[in-house]
């Protein structure tokens, strides 16, 4: 099998955007096999922003929305894959914004983009543009991560969330989505339903399915490893059994975790599923 040839380097973005921005990521791939990428739910909000040809969306977990072409867009949190046209090379910056900061770096609510693919243009108009031409302009990932960090910056509108959400949502993201929803609503102080409904005009997604793609994403983290077996994997997410993993993953991945392994795991990023929020990278290299 052929593995693709890649320039990544992930860092933490500026000091004061960090409450809102989990990390950016730099790519450059070469060699990809041609076909189709399942873009996998995540607990980020995706910012997505190609330096090179635009992004072919071939599907979108919302049966609503049609195939389009993307120079920048954003993906708001989903509970089932998106589509999309992976050619041989990929230049371009990727943005993990968190669910309760988009409104505080993108101006509008996570509610409001859930299950959608957006281009940044339909939410920012002609300054996305401009944020393409100046990153293109850049040499190094440093210099364009730069830019990021003044961009955001200087639209940064830092709305706090509602403090009860806030908690509950580190609270899942710490026990990875094994926290039970009841429980979470008891120690706030809020009825299931209170809780439920607040947490979903937040985020945009109900605490349930928070807590899947939690577990979903520790799976990824875990089966990418390769230190376990798919029982033990199971077992340590939280799920009943493995026939359980396997049906949550074909809801979520759109496959079996065999599948996926053979399928996205030899080119996936480690960025990508990895824990990176503590790590960082030489950000010196020239493209």
């Amino acid at each position: 099998m052929r593995h693709p040839v890649s320039d990544t380097v992930v860092d933490l973005p500026a000091a004061k955007l960090r409450p809102f921005i989990s990390r950016y990521a730099g790519f450059r791939l070469f060699g990809l096999p041609r076909g189709v990428h399942f873009g996998l739910p995540t607990t980020d909000l995706n910012l997505i922003i190609s330096l090179d040809r635009s992004i072919d969306l071939i599907e979108t977990p919302s049966s609503a929305q049609r195939p389009a072409a993307f120079q920048t867009f954003v993906s708001g949190l989903q509970d089932a894959p998106a589509l999309v046209r992976q050619r041989e090379n990929a230049l371009g910056v990727h943005v993990f914004i968190k669910p309760l900061g988009v409104r505080a770096i993108l101006g509008v609510a996570s509610a409001e983009i859930t299950s959608l693919v957006v281009n940044l243009a339909d939410i920012w108009g002609s300054r996305a543009e401009d944020l393409v031409e100046v990153l293109r302009a850049a040499d190094t990932w440093k210099q364009r991560f730069s830019l990021l960090d003044q961009t955001f910056v200087s639209r940064l509108n830092p709305i706090q969330p509602q403090p009860e959400i806030s908690w509950a949502w580190s609270r899942l993201a710490r026990t990875h989505g094994t926290t039970p929803i009841q429980k979470l609503a008891d120690e706030i102080g809020y009825s299931r339903r209170y809780f439920s409904e607040g947490f979903r005009t937040a985020t945009g997604i109900s605490p349930k399915a928070a807590a899947r793609i939690f577990r979903f994403e520790r799976a990824c983290r875990l089966i990418a490893e390769r230190r376990s077996s798919l029982a033990d994997v199971a077992t340590a997410c939280g799920y009943f059994d493995q026939a359980h993993l396997t049906r949550e993953w074909h809801a979520l991945a759109g496959c079996s975790p065999k599948a996926w392994i053979t399928r996205d795991l030899p080119f996936l990023q480690d960025y990508e599923i990895g824990d990176c929020e503590n790590r960082s990278h030489d950000l010196d290299d020239q493209l």
